[in-house]
């Protein structure tokens, strides 16, 4: 059954064949291993992402994310992180589900740029699964502009919101009135 864009269409159906394969891999991995590799992504990718159009950000519509969480201990960061990833219904995840998509990759920014320092980092002597090594190199192995599209993508589908999107009309059967 095919959708017209006015309908309910998920953004990644709109991202290339390679970059759907990508994210189809990523949304496979278990919780950690995700966070594994955002972590990954951020510290080979680097600067480059510093979130995608810096001026786009602003760090203080984040504070919850960008200034108490420091302050927390490192469990209590990687179960917030835990949360985030998962969706649930929480202070944090709330926090991060109001968040645009620049925002939100710069909250994963500012965290891979702490990682082992103020922020939780991965474990001594982690060695990634393969799931998560394939799925690095598959990532390293998109364009620029393809990379960025993904990790937009992979952002926006965590965190927890309440906002619901606007019926079509073709759900309601109503036309839009002025």
């Amino acid at each position: 059954m095919s959708q017209s864009a006015s309908q309910d269409v998920s953004s990644s159906e709109y991202l290339p064949e390679k970059t759907q394969a990508v994210l189809k891999a990523f949304k496979k991995l278990d919780t950690d291993a995700k966070l594994a590799l955002l972590y990954l992504v951020y510290k080979k990718m680097g600067d480059s992402i510093t979130p995608a159009a810096p001026s786009a950000t602003d760090p203080e519509l984040a504070p919850l994310l960008m200034d108490n969480f420091y302050t927390l201990s490192h469990d209590t960061q990687l179960d917030i992180m835990r949360d985030i990833v998962n969706g649930v219904d929480s202070e944090y995840g709330h926090a991060y589900g109001a968040l645009k998509e620049n925002n939100q990759l710069m909250v994963w920014f500012a965290w891979a740029q702490a990682m082992g320092q103020s922020v939780v980092g991965l474990p001594a002597g982690y060695q990634a699964a393969k799931p998560v090594t394939e799925a690095v190199g598959q990532i390293e192995g998109l364009e620029f502009e393809e990379q960025i599209s993904l990790l937009r993508e992979i952002v926006s589908g965590m965190g927890f919101s309440n906002i619901q999107p606007i019926p079509s009309q073709a759900e309601t059967g109503k036309t839009a009135s002025l």
